[in-house]
Formats: C-alpha cells, sequence, structure tokens
C-alpha cells in the first residue's frame, strides 16, 4: 500500500506542476512561477527573466520574454539595473518583427520597423518602387535572403522635446523615401506654397485670347482684378 501511495503521489506531483515533466532545469520567482525553463533538448521555453551586471566597462541591463523553441517569441522589455525602460522589441522565429522602440533616460529616441521571413518559406509579397516615379509600385513575390529585414517606416524623436527629428521608410532592406529634419519638410511646403516668378510668368502667357483683349482695352484705366488662371501671390 506504501509503495502504491508514493507511486500516486508522484504522479499527483507531475499532474499539478507539469512543466516539472517539462523542464530539465528552471526557477521560481518571488510568486512560485516557474520561470527559465530550459527542456531535455536543452531549448529555453516559457518566460524567461535575466540580469546582467556591469561587466567589463559595459552597463548592466535586465530583460525579460518568452522563448519558444529557444527562440524568442512575442514582446521582450530591456530596462536598466535601476529599472529605466531601454527598449521594447518584439520577435517572431527568434528575429526582430514589427515595430521596436528605444529610449533614453530622457525618453523615446527611436521607433524601428521590421518584417521577418518564415524561415521554411523565404518569399514575400513586397511594394517594388518605380525609380522614376517615387509613389508607383508593383506588387512582386520576391526572396529575401536575410531572416528579418528593416521595413516600413523608422522614426527618430527628440527626447527632450517630444518632437520628430527624421523619419526613413524601408522596403526590404532598400531606403525608399529618406525625410530629413521636420524644419527642412516645413521648408519645402513653404517653397511649394509660392509660386516662382516664371511659372506666374507661364500663366500669363496662357491667357484667354478675350482676357488679353480686355487687359489692353483697360490697360490705363482703374485696374480691375481679373481672374486669368495665374496662382500665387500678387
Amino acid at each position: 500500500m506504501k509503495c502504491r501511495a508514493g507511486f500516486l503521489f508522484f504522479i499527483l506531483m507531475f499532474s499539478i506542476h507539469p512543466l516539472f515533466s517539462q523542464c530539465k532545469t528552471y526557477q521560481l520567482n518571488a510568486k512560485h512561477d516557474t520561470i527559465n525553463c530550459t527542456d531535455f533538448q536543452n531549448q529555453k521555453q516559457g518566460y524567461w527573466y535575466t540580469k546582467v551586471v556591469n561587466n567589463h566597462g559595459e552597463p548592466g541591463y535586465q530583460e525579460s520574454g518568452f522563448y519558444k523553441d529557444n527562440k524568442k517569441e512575442g514582446a521582450w522589455v530591456h530596462l536598466s539595473l535601476v529599472g529605466d525602460t531601454l527598449a521594447e522589441e518584439n520577435y517572431k522565429w527568434g528575429y526582430k518583427d514589427g515595430v521596436q522602440r528605444y529610449y533614453n533616460l530622457m525618453g523615446l529616441i527611436r521607433e524601428e520597423s521590421w518584417k521577418v521571413t518564415n524561415p521554411e518559406n523565404p518569399y514575400d509579397t513586397v511594394r517594388v518602387y518605380d525609380l522614376n516615379i517615387p509613389d508607383k509600385y508593383d506588387l512582386k513575390i520576391v526572396r529575401v535572403d536575410a531572416s528579418t529585414v528593416k521595413h516600413g517606416i523608422w522614426t527618430y524623436y527628440d527626447p527632450e522635446r517630444g518632437t520628430i527629428t527624421k523619419t526613413e521608410e524601408y522596403v526590404v532592406d532598400k531606403l525608399v523615401n529618406n525625410k530629413k529634419s521636420l524644419s527642412a519638410l516645413n521648408d519645402s511646403m513653404n517653397a511649394v506654397q509660392k509660386m516662382p516668378t516664371d511659372s506666374i510668368s507661364a500663366a500669363n502667357k496662357n491667357k484667354p485670347p478675350e482676357v488679353l483683349e480686355y487687359e489692353k482695352k483697360h490697360s490705363k484705366k482703374k485696374k480691375y482684378r481679373v481672374r486669368d488662371g495665374a496662382t500665387g501671390v500678387d
């Protein structure tokens, strides 16, 4: 009976704590949750927390997230040793995928966008831009040699002011739209709103004959505002 009772207790322990049968090594956190599990194939599984102390002048850090078959999966958080957020990253198949955010002590400094390729299917449908027409693109199936590539909008911030300093757009690791600082963008917008002198002259040359005749008759009289098709400042 004692042997049978001991056997039943052994089976009960495995049913209550299934990780005993899955983990070769593991740890328990303050809440007695199982973390840092390594299975019998020596692969990391489940939730992991790691703390790295200062080493040879390199600052230490803390990181936490999930592993699946020894590969990072889902959201990961990196902190300094005093608890300041350094990075918020997302992983798929062990590689960066989606939006990644990086910080310094003053705040957000950069947002990156990455796209992962399934290792079992290294092909993807992407936008391929026309080199002569920036806004024109075709959808094509391409082979992606890298496991993860820059893909999407990258945004750089001034953390002290909370403003955007630069944005970039990537398509499968290729920079397709390099936007400079916001001040440069604003200057460009202001320049577009002001019509150059040669554009006004060109508009005057294209006036309808009726308008030219009207202006000729009234050239020495009080000037009237004529809708001549020209745009811009007076």
